[in-house]
């Protein structure tokens, strides 16, 4: 009995030992095989992440190296304009001088209107402001509402200031010529028009060394003023020229007799913007 018990005992023990040596290898394979799939699990998650980057990547260098250039082919141009004038008084009454600088200011709005195709031909209606003031020895005085006008000797009277300031409401109409293209912005321009302007603000000012007259709204200045003007340059510097077709004032407004049938010419620069 016991010669089988010792015979049954060394064939387990030797059949567990050898054993062991399998099982170590089988435990591996698991353990690679479970090693791979975590890699292969990882890769999977990561691929979309690098799909992701490498996209952005190129659109962000596609964005880098490629420049859009927008064409308006409706384009406007001139819309906004300001002026700065020299004015000048014509036909002005014997005695009757200008002296210092008298100066003009004129800013508005015109709606460019293309006429063609190219758009170098066109129409523009607008809306503005001008202020024009006039420095010269036309003293201007009222008694019981009515104003009286008296021609300065300068040689016997030495006057500090006399001037008279005009605040209109213009309404420009014009036609117009450019070389103006989509790609450019500097060109050559020849625009040409008539203006109506409404007078709703006049002043004059006389001052010496012992009197000082103000006065504002006389009623003999014409409310409705009318004349001719162009404007010609190349792209910012634009010569501007405006001719007045009416008189400044009415018949009632007389000097020595005679009436002041002065119109004005309003020389100086435009200058143009949109």
């Amino acid at each position: 009995m016991k010669k089988y018990f010792l015979f049954f005992f060394l064939f387990a023990f030797f059949t567990a030992f050898a054993q062991d040596p399998v099982k170590d290898k089988q435990i591996k394979e698991a353990q690679e095989r479970e090693e791979q799939e975590r890699i292969k699990e990882s890769l999977r998650e990561e691929k979309p992440a690098d799909i992701r980057e490498l996209e952005e990547a190129k659109r962000k260098r596609d964005s880098t190296n490629t420049t859009v250039t927008v064409m308006d082919s409706l384009y406007r141009e001139d819309q906004f304009y300001i002026g700065l004038t020299y004015n000048l008084l014509q036909k002005r009454p014997d005695g009757v001088s200008q002296n210092s600088f008298s100066t003009g200011l004129h800013i508005g709005f015109l709606r460019d209107m293309p006429l063609n195709e190219r758009r170098n031909l066109a129409i523009a209606v607008g809306l503005g402001y001008s202020m024009n003031d006039f420095r010269q020895n036309i003293k201007i005085t009222r008694t019981d509402g009515i104003s009286n006008y008296q021609v300065i000797d300068e040689d016997e009277i030495n006057f500090d200031k006399n001037k008279f300031a005009l605040h209109f409401v213009d309404l420009p109409i014009e036609l117009r010529w450019r070389t103006s293209t989509m790609q450019s912005h500097r060109f050559w321009r020849i625009y040409t028009g008539f203006k109506l302007s409404y007078l709703f603000l006049n002043k004059s000012k006389y001052m010496d060394g012992n009197e000082a007259v103000r006065l504002f709204n006389n009623s003999d200045f014409n409310k409705l003023q009318y004349g001719a003007y162009i404007a010609f340059g190349y792209n910012t510097w634009n010569f501007h020229a405006y001719y007045g077709l009416n008189s400044l004032m009415k018949s009632e407004a007389k000097i020595e007799g005679k009436s002041m049938d002065m119109n004005t010419l309003n020389i100086g620069l435009m200058f143009y913007i949109l």
